[in-house]
């Protein structure tokens, strides 16, 4: 069979089992479409923890930037990863013995404030349609190659699929639809890392394969050649890094604090029945991870080497078949400066000719590579397991920070549960509309548009939740202030050089040498600054706050919640 048919053939049955999930475990109770019950197994929620996380940025992009960045690219690494230890020690378990369903709702309740969860709620919104986007324009680009439609179209086909299981399953269709997007995204993963790793390096394992020698007689290792391939076209050394040492620590730190801040993960810790199973969650969560960030480097290097090996210095009339289907949907373009009919792939700008959309990397690895064609449609399947499962688990966070904390909480306190219910699934229906526009619109590779998320998250969730579970001093007034001014700041920083003038978004024009990506960093900063500061002159959290604060971490599994 063609790729398209295989593609068509296990796309097809996997959104088949999506959907046909969905119906069986669709939510009957705002308690389902929350937090699934609250009896989801901890290695289950583990695997929907994981897929939760494990986004389109983790998936399509992340081994794509890699790829093209080299070292510098393990700030993904280093900062996803090391966020998620700081959430499962950190936040987690006391999130859990808080036992409410939201972020906002924590944020509420702890600073004795409707402001609060009003702030909360904007900020999540923010934060979830920034992901979002991301994950949306990954699905389209993975229709349109494989399926044969415009990334547009693409992107509405998610949107459907989406709109089924998220709005009919809440919470409970989610968790155990992202139990078998998981075992879908982590199977297509490795079976092509382990196919490219045998047939470059003889190494069976990609982990291994990545610091193994070439199986081409050369002797020569898989990076050393790679470095050497970069710098004959007049790229940097793949194992060399550009980026300032403060622009690696500020990114990184934004995206592990923006882990621990990010709503959507966040919430996955309310589904298991008590909060010891949350810890345990959360350590079966880091392995299913593990296993796949762990693979990103070598899934990186040996597209990297098969693709400059393939196209660079070669006759665009001699191009491979690989090349001419991303070329056909615009996401590879060959401009012959020169006219000589050579596609010349080099680190020059003015003299480059390629231009390489870089999530198109993990998809394009297997064709890049061979592989068969069954391997490449299971690529596509997984692309869109990993970009569909966070995409839900956003949507979750929006419409029930709009049914439960705006209006349930805040507005219209008589709401009944069947009508907030409905609220719920009106709130994610009209979200997953909003996201496939950002996803028809995106603001950049997809990479790069979580990372702002990150950023967002971190400048503005973070310091609230970790003062509102270490600091009993700390204030509504505080707090309030101190989200605002970090998000606005964050937000502000990131639109002036990513979309106001991007003709100066340059080291020699950030501050402090602080690029977008790692700006959330910084508002972070500011936000502890003045949350801790105006927390010192104003009246001290009631004496009920006070005591629930110092509740919530005693070791014992009683839940401490006020109302």
């Amino acid at each position: 069979m063609s790729v398209q048919a295989w593609t068509f053939l296990l796309v097809g049955l996997s959104f088949a089992l999506y959907i046909g999930i969905a119906v069986w475990s669709r939510a009957r109770s705002t308690g389902d479409f929350y937090v699934a019950g609250g009896d989801v197994n901890p290695v289950m929620n583990g695997m929907a923890t994981a897929a939760d996380w494990m986004s389109a940025a983790s998936f399509i992009s992340m081994a794509g930037i890699i790829s093209f960045i080299g070292y510098d690219g393990s700030v993904y690494l280093m900062g996803w990863t090391g966020g998620y230890v700081l959430l499962a020690l950190l936040l987690a378990p006391y999130l859990r013995k808080f036992g409410k369903f939201t972020v906002p709702d924590f944020v509420g309740d702890r600073y004795y404030s409707r402001t609060a969860r009003v702030v909360a709620v904007i900020c999540a919104i923010f934060v979830s349609f920034t992901y979002v986007a991301g994950q949306m324009r990954g699905v389209g680009i993975v229709f349109s190659q494989f399926l044969g439609v415009d990334i547009d179209m693409g992107v509405v086909i998610g949107m459907v699929v989406v709109f089924i299981y998220a709005v009919l399953g809440g919470m409970k269709g989610i968790t155990y639809t992202q139990v078998a997007q998981y075992c879908v995204l982590i199977f297509a993963y490795m079976v092509p890392a382990i196919f490219i790793s045998l047939l470059m390096t003889g190494n069976i394992v990609p982990q291994l394969g990545f610091g193994s020698k070439l199986a081409d007689g050369s002797g020569e290792y898989l990076l050393h050649a790679l470095d050497n391939l970069n710098q004959q076209f007049g790229f940097a050394a793949y194992t060399d890094g550009t980026k300032s040492t403060v622009d690696v620590f500020f990114i990184t730190a934004a995206l592990m604090v923006g882990t621990a801040g990010l709503p959507h993960v966040i919430v996955r810790f309310y589904t298991v029945p008590k909060v010891s199973a949350a810890r345990v969650s959360a350590g079966y969560a880091l392995l299913f991870i593990a296993l796949l960030y762990t693979t990103a480097p070598a899934v990186a290097a040996f597209a990297r080497t098969n693709l400059l090996k393939s196209i660079a210095d070669k006759p665009y009339t001699e191009a491979p078949g690989w090349y001419k289907s991303w070329e056909d949907i615009g996401l590879i373009t060959f401009d012959d400066k020169n006219g000589d009919g050579v596609i010349n792939y080099v680190g020059n700008k003015q003299a480059n000719e390629l231009t390489i959309d870089r999530d198109i990397m993990v998809l394009a690895n297997p064709q890049i590579a061979g592989l068969p064609p069954w391997v490449i449609a299971l690529v596509a399947a997984g692309g869109l397991a990993a970009a569909l499962s966070t995409a839900a688990g956003l949507l979750l966070v929006i419409s029930t920070s709009f049914a439960h904390d705006l209006m349930k909480k805040s507005f219209r306190p008589q709401t009944t549960e069947k009508e907030e219910l409905l609220f719920a699934r009106i709130a994610a229906g009209a979200a997953v509309l909003i996201a496939g526009y950002f996803g028809i619109n995106p603001p950049d590779f997809v990479a790069a548009v979580v990372a702002f998320a990150f950023g967002l998250a971190a400048s503005s969730f973070f310091p609230a939740i970790i003062l509102g579970i270490f600091s009993k001093k700390t204030t509504r007034e505080g707090a309030v202030t101190g989200m605002i001014v970090g998000i606005a700041f964050t937000a502000s920083y990131i639109i002036y050089f990513k979309f106001i003038n991007p003709s100066m978004n340059s080291a020699d024009h950030w501050w402090f040498g602080i690029s977008p990506e790692g700006i959330g960093t910084l508002g972070m900063l500011i936000n502890f600054a003045l949350t801790i500061t105006i927390s010192k002159f104003t009246a001290e959290p009631p004496q009920d706050v006070q005591e629930l604060v110092e509740h919530i971490r005693l070791p014992g599994e009683k839940t401490a919640m006020i109302s």
